[in-house]
C-alpha cells in the first residue's frame, strides 16, 4: 500500500511522530575502523595536510580543489572536503577518506597508512593481529623499504666516517661544489670498491638474499653462485618518493674505466619504477607549488646544484626520457614548466622531443638553454648563484616559437622541409589547451616561417580535430576497460544491501528527490529537530527526531522504496541501524570496501548546498540549508512521495493496457483515481499546480 494515510501529507505538520519511538539513540561506531589507537589517529590526521603533501591544493569555500593524482586531466576535478574528513574525484570516481587515499597513492597496506600517519602526527600506534598471508605480504614490501633504507645509511655513513669514502666519495661532490648541508639533505653516500662490502654488510644485519636480489643492490650470477654489489666504486644518489621513502638509487661511477656506465639505476621494482619517479621531488615540492613553477633538468648533479643555488622548485627524471607518468607528477603541483638543457645539439633535440609530451599533458611550457658546452651545474659553479638565478629569469622562452626558431635554421630553401616544418609546429600548437594561446602562437609563428596566417589556421584546425577524435577514442577505450575491470571486481556486501550493482561507479538517480533524500541521511542524518505540535486541550507538545528518524519511520510507514539501487542500498543501512537500536554513522560509507557505494555516498556528501562567501560580502544573506532543515526535509519527503505516485500512475497504465478483464480494468480504474486525488493533495501540500 502507498501513502495510505493522507492526512499526514499537510506540509508543516508532525506527520513523522506517529511511526517514531521517543527514545535517544547512542551513537555506536560503525564501521572498518574501531581501535582506540587507530582512531586516535583518524582524529589527529587532517586530510587537507596529507593531501597537500602529495597534491597542490587550492581552497574554494569549505573545500580544497586540485587535479586528480589518479587520471590525467586539464580542469579540477578533484575535491577535498576538511570537515567531513574525505577526497572525491568526480572525473574518475576515486573518493574515500585519508588512509583510502594513502592506500591508493602511495601503494601502502592498511597498517603501512596508519604507520605513516602516526609517523606524521607523532603518535604511537599497536596494530591489530593480522592473518599469515597478510603478514607475509606486508613483510616482503616492508623488506623492500627497509633494505633500501638500511642501504642509504650505510652509504651516507661511508662518506663521512670510512677513509675511502671521505677520499673518493666525499672530494667528489666537495670538487661539484655541493656542500655538506646539500649532501646530507640529499642523503647523498658512496659505495666502496669492493665486490661485496656492502652485501656482506647487509647480510650480516639479517637481510636475506632474495630481498638483496629484488632490490636490485646485489647481483647474483646463477652460473658462478657468486654476488656482488651493484654499485661498488660509485657515489650514490637514493631516489625518495614523495613521501620521503628511499625506493632505489643512482649510483656514478668515478674510474675511467670505459666499460663502466657512467650511471647505474636500481632496477624496477615492487616499490620502485623509474618511469613513474622523478627526482629531487620530495625535495622540492613545496617549492614547486609555492612558486607554481617546475624547472626540469637533465641530471642528478644538475638539482643538487640548482637546490644549493636557491632553485628548489627542480626536479629531473631518473635515467630515462621523460615520461607521461613524470609529467603528471608534475602537474600535481603547478601546470608550469621550464625545461632547462645544455646548449649543444644533444641538448636541443632532447628538449624538441619532450615538448609535444608535455603540451599533451596541458602543460605551460617554456625553456632555458644555457651557453654551448655549459649546463645548470657548471653555470652555477663559474658564475655563482646570483648569476645562474638572473640568467634564468632573463632567457627564458616560449617552447613553441624556439622550437620553430630552431627548426627553421636546417630547412634553408627546401620546400619540402619547410612543409614538413609547417606540419610539425602546427601540430605542437595543436596540442596547447587554451584557445588564446593558440591563436597567438599562430600569429607568431605565421611571421617566423613566412606563411599566410590563414594557411596555418587551416591546417590547425585539421590537427585539433585530429586530436579531439583520438581523446575521444581513448577516453572510450578507457571508459570500456574501466566498466570491463568493475564488472570483473568482487563486489563486498555493507549492512544490508542486496541490490544488483549499477553499471557506472558515478551513475546518479534520475530523480532529484531520491538524490536529495539520501543527501539528507548522509549529510544530516544524526541532526535533531525540534517540532512543537498544538495538542486537543489547546497546550503545545515538543517532540524531538532526528532527520534519520524522520525519513526512516516515513518511508516505512508508506511502504516506499528507492528505484535507484545505490540509493536503496544507502537507506536500508539508516534504517537497519535504527531498527537495532544504533545511531547510524555517515563515515561508514567512507571506508566501505565497496568502491561503487563509497564513490556514490562520497558524491553526495561533498555535493552540499553552500552560500556563496560573495554574497555574504555585499551583504546579501540567504538562509541555508541547516537554517531551515526542518522545511527542506518536509518538502523533499513530499516531492519523493510525488515521485511514488507518478511511477504507480504510470505503472497502472502499463497494467490497465495489457489486462482485458473487465473488472480487472474498473479496479485500476478506481486505483487510478484515488492515486490523481493523492498527487493532487501532495502538490497542493507543495504549492504546485497539478493538473
Amino acid at each position: 500500500m502507498i501513502l495510505h494515510t493522507i492526512s499526514t501529507i499537510r506540509k508543516g505538520s508532525a506527520f513523522f511522530l506517529p511511526y517514531v519511538e521517543k527514545k535517544s539513540y547512542l551513537c555506536t561506531p560503525i564501521g572498518m575502523i574501531d581501535q582506540e589507537t587507530i582512531q586516535r589517529i583518524m582524529d589527529a590526521a587532517r586530510i587537507e595536510e596529507v593531501i597537500g603533501d602529495f597534491v597542490s591544493l587550492r581552497k574554494r569555500g569549505a573545500n580544497h580543489i586540485g587535479c586528480c593524482p589518479f587520471h590525467n586531466e586539464k580542469t579540477p576535478s578533484f575535491y577535498v572536503s576538511p570537515s567531513k574528513g574525505i577526497f572525491k574525484c568526480f572525473g574518475c570516481g576515486e573518493a574515500g577518506d585519508v588512509v583510502k587515499f594513502l592506500m591508493k597513492h602511495e601503494h601502502y597496506t592498511y597498517p603501512e597508512a596508519l604507520r605513516w600517519l602516526a609517523q606524521k602526527y607523532n603518535i604511537e600506534i599497536q596494530e591489530e593481529e593480522q592473518t599469515e598471508e597478510q603478514k607475509e605480504r606486508q613483510n616482503e614490501r616492508d623488506a623492500l623499504f627497509h633494505v633500501s633504507e638500511f642501504a642509504q645509511k650505510y652509504f651516507a655513513d661511508l662518506l663521512y666516517n670510512d677513509e675511502m669514502g671521505r677520499a673518493v666519495g666525499l672530494s667528489y661532490f666537495h670538487s661539484r661544489g655541493l656542500s655538506d648541508e646539500v649532501i646530507k639533505n640529499f642523503g647523498l653516500g658512496y659505495c666502496l670498491d669492493e665486490w661485496s662490502s656492502f652485501t656482506d654488510y647487509a647480510r650480516k644485519n639479517g637481510y636475506s638474499d632474495a630481498v638483496l636480489e629484488k632490490t636490485g643492490l646485489t647481483i647474483f650470477k646463477e652460473d658462478t653462485h657468486k654476488s656482488y654489489d651493484r654499485f661498488r666504486g660509485r657515489v650514490m644518489f637514493p631516489i625518495y618518493s614523495i613521501s620521503g621513502r628511499v625506493l632505489g638509487f643512482s649510483g656514478r661511477v668515478l674510474s675511467s674505466e670505459k666499460q663502466a656506465a657512467k650511471y647505474v639505476n636500481s632496477p624496477d621494482s615492487d616499490i620502485y619504477n623509474k618511469s613513474r619517479i622523478l627526482y629531487g621531488l620530495y625535495q622540492a615540492r613545496t617549492a614547486i607549488s609555492k612558486a607554481n613553477k617546475c624547472f626540469l633538468v637533465e641530471g642528478n648533479i644538475d638539482v643538487i646544484s640548482m637546490h644549493q643555488s636557491g632553485v628548489e622548485n627542480t626536479v629531473a627524471s631518473c635515467g630515462t626520457s621523460l615520461t607521461t607518468e613524470q609529467i603528471r607528477l608534475i602537474k600535481r603541483y603547478t601546470p608550469n614548466v621550464t625545461v632547462l638543457y645544455d646548449g649543444d645539439s644533444a641538448g636541443i633535440k632532447a628538449a624538441l622531443r619532450a615538448v609535444n609530451l608535455l603540451f599533451a599533458e596541458g602543460m605551460h611550457v617554456r625553456c632555458v638553454l644555457f651557453p654551448d658546452g655549459e649546463d645548470p651545474d657548471s653555470y652555477a659553479q663559474k658564475y655563482g648563484s646570483t648569476a645562474l638565478q638572473d640568467y634564468l629569469a632573463t632567457h627564458e622562452d616560449n617552447f613553441v616559437i624556439f622550437k620553430t626558431r630552431v627548426l627553421l635554421d636546417g630547412v634553408k630553401n627546401d620546400p619540402i622541409r619547410k612543409a614538413e616544418l609547417v606540419k610539425e609546429t602546427v601540430d605542437t600548437i595543436a596540442l596547447v589547451p587554451d584557445l588564446i594561446e593558440r591563436t597567438e602562437y599562430i600569429a607568431q609563428c605565421a611571421h617566423l616561417l613566412d606563411v599566410p596566417e590563414e594557411a596555418l589556421s587551416s591546417e590547425l584546425a585539421k590537427a585539433v580535430n585530429r586530436n579531439r577524435l583520438k581523446s575521444y577514442e581513448d577516453e572510450k577505450k578507457e571508459q570500456n576497460t574501466q566498466s570491463t575491470q568493475n564488472n570483473q571486481s568482487e563486489q563486498s556486501t555493507p549492512v544490508v544491501p542486496t541490490t544488483p550493482e549499477p553499471s557506472s561507479t558515478l551513475s546518479l538517480p534520475v530523480d532529484p528527490s531520491e538524490r536529495h533524500l539520501i543527501q539528507l541521511l548522509l549529510n544530516y542524518g544524526e541532526q535533531t529537530i525540534t517540532q512543537i505540535v498544538p495538542a486537543d486541550d489547546g497546550s503545545k507538545q515538543e517532540y524531538r527526531y532526528t532527520v534519520a528518524q524522520a525519513i526512516v519511520a516515513k518511508l516505512q510507514a508508506d511502504e516506499l522504496s528507492f528505484t535507484d539501487p545505490l540509493c536503496q542500498r544507502i537507506y536500508d543501512y539508516f534504517a537497519n541501524a535504527l531498527a537495532q537500536g544504533q545511531s547510524p554513522d555517515a563515515s561508514y560509507f567512507i571506508t566501505v570496501d565497496d568502491e561503487s557505494l563509497r564513490s556514490f555516498a562520497i558524491s553526495l556528501m561533498l555535493d552540499t548546498f553552500r552560500i556563496s562567501d560573495t554574497w555574504r560580502q555585499k551583504q546579501i544573506f540567504v538562509p541555508s540549508l541547516e537554517d531551515n532543515l526542518q522545511t527542506d526535509l518536509e518538502e523533499t519527503i513530499l516531492a519523493f512521495q510525488l515521485k511514488c505516485v507518478n511511477d504507480r500512475i504510470n505503472d497502472n497504465a502499463r497494467r490497465f493496457r495489457e489486462v482485458k478483464d473487465d473488472e480487472q480494468m474498473m479496479l485500476l480504474l478506481a486505483e487510478k483515481k484515488q492515486l490523481i486525488d493523492l498527487r493532487r493533495q501532495i502538490g497542493q501540500a507543495l504549492h504546485r499546480v497539478i493538473d
